[in-house]
């Protein structure tokens, strides 16, 4: 597989809250989770919290470096 067929697929779910609204997360990454008031704000909430998360992991790994890594940002297909 090349990396222009590569395609990262995450499972999202929406759980109905019981004072209304959703919560979210993703089934490969527990760590990623939020809610919203609606199915598109819990959405756009889940994949800001996705950012943030590999904002952070991102940063602490940069922090504990070897020297001469090598580092390559692959851009995943949306699906």
């Amino acid at each position: 597989m090349n990396r222009d067929e590569l395609r990262l697929k995450l499972t999202a779910v929406f759980e109905p809250a019981p004072e209304g609204g959703y919560t979210c997360h993703f089934d490969e990454l527990p760590e990623v989770f939020s809610e919203g008031e609606t199915l598109d704000e819990a959405k756009a909430n889940l994949l800001d919290a996705l950012t943030q998360v590999m904002e952070y992991h991102r940063g602490e790994v940069r922090k504990k470096a070897a020297p001469g890594v090598v580092r390559e940002e692959l851009q995943l297909a949306a699906s």
